[in-house]
């Protein structure tokens, strides 16, 4: 039998009338707000990069492929479509579309406004699956290979500008590549998105890369580029170095991460915030178990002196303490993911939070429960708090049995 552990159950079914039952009490309860608060925060955060990163890549998948000269003044010039790897790279583990692109800078023009945009040119191969979640009017436009769609989607940030909407005409203006002078070519609204990113909704149009391709004089099997488009965004790194590798000498593979570094450097130190979170949080549920396990030792020092009077080692005593207080602990950590997991679910389900997209690029509070990450969190809590708690044990062994029992 477990002597320790005996005892410490008779404790705590005993404890009912102590005057630290009120005291265990606030510390099972903040024991949970500690771990319910760190369970939110990393929903939230991780929630928040999620979707971030999710619509950035919408906009420019996970790895591009282009000529090394290429540049961010969206005037590319052109490689073929008929590459060694297109479209077949896509049978690779890992890598679930590619598809072909083009950029073409242009103005929208109407009676009363002028508006600077980038024209993104896509072809019959092109992945909506983004554009159709985003979509608040209207419909995304068919591709034929047999002829030029004259149909567009735009930004609702555009659209409010612009005071367009759906099914109306639309006018652009570019720049020919050879310095001709300006084209003009009319539009038809398809459909308007809404990202909420402010940097990518007030520039990108979309349209028919056919449409960039006779602007700048290309041939039809002409183009800017590929986007790769991967089943999982932690294979990025591995992946982006096999396509540089299989693409040849001549052309250069970017992932997201270089195309946009600011973009991803700014959610790669919301992790920093995060690991302070649970620092804070550990520490203070630590600090609160060794006030508890003071207390109760003092509660019960009579016994102490008399377990030590019978003939009780220290490390007997010290075992049966913590196994006391590791009860209250697992009390806590209970409670304490209920609660947090039952506030992310519910803001999951139904988005009661809400944020100023102007702010924050969303609109509802973002939640991604991630299992793992949860059970790492209760395991550092538990492990921590309870090598926490031999500190303030090691008091038992200075308690002098008599003393203690005059105590009483």
């Amino acid at each position: 039998m477990n002597t320790a552990l005996f005892i410490a159950k008779r404790i705590s079914s005993s404890r009912k009338n102590s005057f630290s039952r009120p005291i265990i009490r606030i510390a099972i309860a903040g024991v949970s707000l500690g771990i319910a608060v760190m369970i939110i925060s990393i929903a939230v955060v991780t929630g928040f990069q999620t979707q971030i990163r999710d619509k950035v890549i919408g906009f420019g998948a996970h790895i591009q492929i282009n000529k090394y000269d290429f540049n961010s003044s969206y005037e590319a010039a052109p490689i073929s479509k008929n590459q060694h790897f297109y479209p077949n790279i896509d049978s690779v583990e890992g890598i679930r579309h590619i598809q072909v692109y083009a950029y073409k800078a242009g103005i929208i023009k109407t009676e009363d406004q002028i508006q600077g945009v980038v024209l993104k040119g896509i072809g019959a191969d092109f992945d909506f699956s983004f554009f159709n979640k985003n979509l608040i009017e209207g419909k995304a436009f068919e591709l034929n290979l047999n002829s030029r769609s004259t149909e567009v989607l735009i930004s609702k940030n555009i659209a409010t500008k612009m005071k367009l909407k759906v099914g109306d005409d639309l006018r652009m203006y570019f720049v020919s590549t050879d310095q001709s002078g300006v084209r003009g070519r009319m539009f038809s609204i398809s459909g308007i998105y809404e990202t909420g990113l402010s940097e990518f909704d007030e520039l990108f149009v979309i349209g028919d890369i056919a449409q960039i391709q006779r602007l700048n004089g290309w041939e039809p099997d002409q183009i800017a580029g590929f986007e790769i488009i991967l089943e999982d965004f932690n294979d990025i790194d591995r992946l982006s170095e096999y396509v540089y590798g299989e693409i040849g000498y001549d052309l250069n593979a970017q992932s997201i991460k270089e195309v946009y570094p600011h973009i991803f450097d700014w959610l790669q130190l919301m992790d920093m915030n995060v690991i302070i979170i649970l620092a804070l949080m550990i520490l203070v549920s630590g600090i609160t178990m060794i006030s508890i396990l003071l207390i109760v030792i003092l509660e019960r020092t009579s016994m102490i002196g008399i377990l030590k009077s019978f003939g009780a080692r220290n490390i007997l005593i010290r075992k049966l303490f913590i196994y006391n207080a590791i009860h209250i602990i697992g009390t806590g950590m209970i409670l304490g993911n209920l609660l947090g997991l039952a506030i992310c679910i519910v803001q999951q389900k139904f988005g009661i939070m809400h944020l100023d997209q102007e702010s924050y690029y969303i609109s509802v509070v973002p939640i991604n429960i991630d299992v793992a990450s949860i059970i790492i969190i209760n395991m550092l809590t538990f492990i921590i708090c309870s090598l926490i708690l031999i500190i303030p044990s090691l008091i038992i062994g200075k308690i002098s049995p008599l003393k203690a029992i005059r105590f009483s």
